[in-house]
């Protein structure tokens, strides 16, 4: 999906850009933000933007290009292009937030079999 070359004005880009934020915040749980993705976006756009998650996510794991490229199929340039990117905000708080449902998730687990 291609944007359009023509300048927003700033004050309605900002207003319309606040209202998708404000949006996005007030989904209510996984099945609403999922509906909401999945109807947002249209397949493609929404698989490169779960792939350069999972990009940062397995970069951050210690996985290899080769790995990483095989797996996800996405070439060389896309794993660079978002590992040069992973320093930002926007990703850092989303690869905190995934490693904490994962250390949440084991410890669930783990008190699981301790009850059983």
């Amino acid at each position: 999906m291609r944007t359009s070359q023509k300048n927003l004005n700033p004050s309605l880009k900002k207003e319309i850009e606040n209202a998708l934020v404000q949006t996005i915040t007030d989904l209510r749980d996984l099945k609403e933000t999922t509906v909401f993705l999945q109807d947002f976006f249209n397949d493609s756009e929404y698989e490169a933007f779960a792939k350069r998650l999972a990009i940062a996510y397995w970069l951050r794991k210690g996985r290899s290009y080769n790995n990483i490229k095989e797996n996800l199929k996405v070439s060389s340039a896309t794993i660079a292009t978002v590992q040069s990117t992973m320093s930002k905000q926007g990703f850092k708080l989303a690869l905190k937030k995934m490693e904490a449902e994962e250390w949440a998730n084991q410890w669930a687990d783990k008190i699981k079999k301790f009850i059983k």
